[in-house]
């Protein structure tokens, strides 16, 4: 076990996790090393024994390009455009121009003009470009379409150039061309495919639709792909931890599914059970599921420790839930947790180290807000205005994409909480400086004596806005607002909060309005959700794809040992594992057209 052991503190994944006999029972844990992680990054340093080809080319302004591309890495476009700024004028031969042509992009990408970076990414697109700016180029090119949402030409384009990429750097980039294609949806790659004509492209292409529901079928599929594909470069070992589901590990015996059927969360609790054994009965029809669920009320139960233990006497292999965020804290906190716990919510505090791991899959609001604000910014967003109500969840909101906005290198002009409905609009004209300019009106007025013909102006420092509304009925409200009060040209974010998960006519009042929503809203797994849409209200969708991508994980859980680069296409989302034993999800974009949610 030692072996498995190692690669896992790597990835930063705990040791514990391997304790998940959940999808083991009585089985042995997977006998393939997980890849360690490595990340690709706009600019890469070669060593020189390694790919001298890609060294950059001598220049008499070696030093004021290096000045330059250290003050991009570290988000200083300024510093960077004014050390490049005299180098405008200078009587530069072609590798130095064409080198300043790729810091300039830069920096019109750290400034907000992803037009103008693009268009000078344009004009180094011919075969007689030094190979060094050619592959940072490159990658650079690839970084800006990743942010964009395309990720199917950033795939591409990775693997156009794998053959020039050294060998230290190689599994990086085939890495982060594997996280790209998890990212496209299948129509894009059955498309892409067919309009395949290179054969490693099409390898590619068709290893990222291998993505069936059975696990066994899963392996069976992936050793076809691998015979057919020797020498490909995915091959061996594959990408995103499917390696570790080439050898599925039995699934447990008895799985206890701990949810409250009772009392106030019971439409919650239901929802999330019905959207598991609608994934479990899928299993059992393909052979692989486990022998017995048991179904338990935590309601029945003075706590959830002890509707735990009871399941733990009952013979469980592995629980699944509790629901609520004080019940997943109860559990957190037993000394003695024999049983590993897929928990459907997320608690702020660490588990207490135990026996075996305690993994959080929930829906979380803070993930949709960390991904909004890169979202924004790579269409090209960097100065902010913020709207959420006031409380606690508009608090946590608020910090999460704030955090995440600020280390991508965006500034929050400012951040305005209203109360309630009488609040928007004085929420809003603040937030635009819509008042200062109706108070500077009033002075004026007041020196010359006289009414003055006066049009208010918002403020010019902001180019998007953050709606953290907490329901569809506030963010309705607000948007009008905004078109009122002059910002109708502003694009405007908004986390899935605002969706009230089925097609409602008074949403188009949301026109233009882009939003992160889960893939079960957006279309996918038809089939289950016809089944399960007479089962419960709408307003418990979200968690009936909970519910199924709960089993998901459970079936899966080998393949998110491989830490965060092993991404599962879920129901709720792009699912992966961090070290706090979180499942995080990557939302696909959507927006408003109209009083319809179209993805984007």
């Amino acid at each position: 076990m030692s072996d498995l052991h190692t690669p896992l503190r790597k990835v930063g994944i705990p040791t514990v996790l391997l304790s998940l006999a959940l999808l083991q029972a009585c089985g042995s844990a997977p006998t393939v090393t997980p890849p360690e992680e490595e990340t690709v990054t706009p600019v890469i340093s070669q060593p020189e024994d390694q790919a001298k080809s890609l060294d950059l080319p001598a220049s008499l302004f070696a030093t004021e390009f290096a000045t330059a591309d250290t003050a991009l890495v570290n988000g200083d476009w300024m510093s960077g455009a004014a050390t490049l700024a005299p180098l405008l004028e200078a009587d530069l031969g072609q590798e130095d121009a064409d080198y300043l042509q790729y810091l300039l992009a830069r920096v019109d990408y750290r400034r907000g003009e992803l037009t103008a970076a693009q268009a000078r990414l344009q004009q180094l697109d011919s075969p007689d470009l030094h190979p060094g700016i050619a592959y940072r180029a490159s990658n650079f090119h690839r970084h800006l379409l990743s942010l964009q949402g395309a990720h199917l030409e950033s795939a591409r384009i990775g693997t156009q150039i794998m053959d020039v990429t050294p060998p230290t750097e190689q599994p990086a980039i085939k890495r982060s061309i594997w996280r790209d294609l998890q990212r496209c949806s299948p129509e894009q790659l059955a498309r892409a495919y067919d309009e395949a004509t290179d054969a490693r492209w099409r390898g590619w292409l068709e290893l990222a639709t291998i993505d069936n529901e059975s696990v066994l079928a899963l392996g069976a599929e992936l050793r076809n792909w691998q015979s057919s594909n020797p020498e490909h470069p995915a091959n061996a070992p594959l990408p995103g931890g499917l390696e570790l589901l080439m050898q599925p590990a039995p699934a447990p015996a008895r799985v206890a599914l701990i949810l409250p059927l009772s009392g106030r969360l019971a439409p919650a609790g239901k929802a999330v059970r019905d959207g598991y054994l609608a994934s479990y009965f899928r299993a059992r029809r393909a052979g692989e599921a486990p022998d017995d669920i048991l179904v338990i009320d935590s309601n029945l139960y003075p706590s959830a420790s002890e509707a735990y233990r009871d399941a733990m006497l009952q013979g469980a292999q592995l629980v699944v839930g509790p629901l609520s965020k004080s019940a997943v804290g109860a559990l957190a906190t037993l000394p003695e947790r024999h049983v590993p716990v897929i928990a459907l919510n997320r608690i702020e505090q660490s588990a207490t180290p135990a026996q075996s791991a305690m993994v959080q899959l929930s829906l979380s609001p803070e993930d949709e807000a960390k991904q909004l604000a890169k979202t924004a910014f790579g269409q090209g967003a960097r100065r902010a205005l913020v709207l959420r109500p006031a409380g606690v969840w508009g608090d946590k909101i608020a910090a999460a994409l704030d955090q995440q906005w600020s280390t991508l290198g965006g500034t929050l002009v400012q951040n305005i909480s209203y109360t309630g409905k009488d609040d928007y609009s004085v929420g809003v004209k603040e937030g635009l400086g819509i008042e200062a300019s109706e108070q500077r009106r009033r002075k004026v007025r007041d020196m010359l004596a006289s009414n003055v013909e006066f049009t208010p102006r918002r403020r010019q420092d902001i180019d998007a806005i953050f709606m953290l509304s907490r329901t569809p009925e506030e963010a309705r409200a607000i948007k009008p607002l905004l078109a009122f009060h002059y910002a109708g040209g502003l694009p405007v974010y908004a986390t899935s909060s605002i969706h009230g998960g089925r097609k409602d006519a008074r949403d188009r009042d949301l026109d233009g309005t882009r939003i992160l929503e889960i893939p079960w809203l957006l279309g996918s797994d038809p089939r289950l959700r016809s089944a399960l849409a007479g089962s419960n209200s709408h307003q418990y969708s979200r968690l009936n794809a909970l519910g199924v991508d709960a089993y998901r994980v459970q079936s899966r859980f080998a393949q998110l040992q491989a830490g965060p680069d092993a991404l599962i296409r879920g129901d709720t989302g792009l699912l992966s594992l961090n070290p706090a034993l979180q499942i995080e999800r990557e939302l696909p974009a959507a927006a408003f057209d109209g009083d319809q949610l179209k993805p984007l």
